[in-house]
């Protein structure tokens, strides 16, 4: 299915910041992309992100530059068409990652901007640039979902303190009295849905999730898209988790992940 944005979607996204599609994906194509996500949390690659505990997964970067299901999905047209939509051209990947929040393990996100990242360690121009994500997981009230404040891309790119205790991946965070201040002027929301669902947001967008403390894993794929004009200029973080590629990204057919399953399942016959 193509996933085009309506003059509403539009609207809805200049005024709140964010979107919410649900059912974009199939049911086979999220198994697949799950099943590969946990082989690759498994591994013992320095792509992989873990906990405090030294164990469990937080986050695994890059999985298009060396999973074959994930290089489909990282130039799915589902997913690329409409963040070229909203930002009015040609797009590369800046970042990609596998976000785990794992049953009872998976820790908290701090409320953060992910262009105020960006822009501090990647010397990122402008904020022409946004997330957009695939579940690959139901995600409930239960098991730390995302949770944005509209409206808060407005504000700009707010004032950040670099993190480096709270979890074990450092990140740049707003403080407290913003966030109040944030949350009484525009709320909270927390788009939750089946497998399958895809939410977009705008790189100013305050948002963060809650620890998991249910028995129900979470976990989501994030394409980080930048405009190819707005690529980075400081590469002071690794290639791996800032992409130094700034090749325009073409779309492939709407079925290549589902031309893979094709393929596994007859393979396996």
């Amino acid at each position: 299915m193509a996933l085009r944005l309506t003059d509403s979607d539009l609207k809805q996204f200049d005024e709140e910041g964010w979107l919410f599609f649900p059912g974009v994906f199939s049911g086979d194509e999220v198994a697949l992309l799950n099943e590969e996500a946990h082989k690759i949390f498994a591994s013992d690659r320095e792509e992989v992100f873990r906990e405090k505990d030294g164990k469990t997964a937080r986050t695994a970067f890059a999985a298009q530059n060396f999973n074959e299901a994930y290089r489909r999905l990282g130039r799915h047209p589902r997913l690329l068409g409409p963040v070229m939509q909203l930002l009015d051209g040609p797009v590369y990947m800046h970042q990609f990652k596998i976000n785990a929040k794992a049953a009872f393990n998976g820790d908290v996100w701090q409320w953060h901007q992910d262009y105020g990242t960006w822009k501090r360690d990647d010397d990122m121009p402008e904020p022409r640039a946004m997330n957009i994500a695939l579940f690959l997981d139901d995600v409930t009230e239960f098991n730390g979902a995302l949770m944005f404040i509209p409206r808060s891309h407005k504000k700009g790119t707010l004032k950040a303190g670099h993190d480096l205790k709270t979890t074990s991946y450092p990140l740049w965070t707003i403080d407290e009295d913003t966030i109040t201040q944030l949350v009484a002027d525009g709320g909270i929301v927390s788009p939750k849905g089946k497998a399958g669902g895809v939410i977009m947001f705008h790189s100013n967008l305050v948002h963060g999730s809650p620890s998991n403390m249910s028995p129900f894993d979470r976990t989501i794929v994030y394409l980080s898209l930048c405009h190819v004009d707005n690529h980075i200029r400081r590469f002071q973080r690794a290639e791996w988790i800032a992409h130094r590629d700034f090749t325009p990204l073409e779309p492939l057919a709407d079925h290549c992940l589902a031309e893979l399953v094709e393929a596994r399942r007859a393979a396996a016959e």
